[in-house]
């Protein structure tokens, strides 16, 4: 498994070791030991049509919620924005195309998070350090001029009434300290 840091502080790439043969694949995915994160306590998966994009969620202070975030069918393309206050990276957005199941995002917990369905269907499962409270979910706006994320689209995506909705501009939002 090869770790690699990302340009926001605390985040990574995680690229396990994949043995192909005429018969498929085989990998390990998670390996407490190599990893070296936090406890899990939820699975999710989602599946998402081209032209989706999801979020950018996070959790309150109140309730974090860290993330391992990995495609296993189809592309999206990634990103994650810095809500710490006290990180060196506060403010600044990253974003990747995960496109091979291999793959995976660490997002921790202080960070939203969003993906944007580059293939006509994609699959995305992720492990999260802690459980779902609606109460402490929030939506940062994913076209927030300040933030400036340069999105691989040139017409609106299709997004959930919610996300629409619900969704608050980089300024107005809760920081984490």
């Amino acid at each position: 498994m090869m770790k690699t840091q990302n340009p926001l502080q605390d985040s990574f790439l995680f690229e396990s070791k994949k043995f192909e043969d005429d018969r498929g694949y085989f990998m390990e995915t998670w390996n407490y030991k190599e990893f070296g994160l936090p406890e899990f306590v939820q699975d999710n998966h989602s599946k998402s049509f081209q032209g989706v994009l999801r979020g950018l969620h996070y959790q309150l202070e109140s309730n974090p919620q860290g993330k391992l975030v990995r495609c296993t069918q189809g592309a999206v393309f990634d990103v994650i924005v810095d809500l710490r206050k006290s990180s060196s990276t506060f403010g600044q957005w990253f974003g990747i195309d995960l496109a091979k199941p291999e793959l995976q995002l660490w997002v921790p917990p202080g960070i939203a998070h969003g993906f944007y369905t580059l293939s006509k269907t994609a699959e995305i499962q992720y492990k999260v350090t802690n459980y779902y409270h609606p109460s402490a979910e929030r939506v940062l706006k994913w076209n927030d001029k300040e933030l400036g994320i340069i999105w691989p689209f040139d017409q609106d995506p299709i997004i959930s009434c919610k996300d629409k909705n619900h969704s608050i501009s980089f300024d107005k939002c809760e920081k984490f300290t």
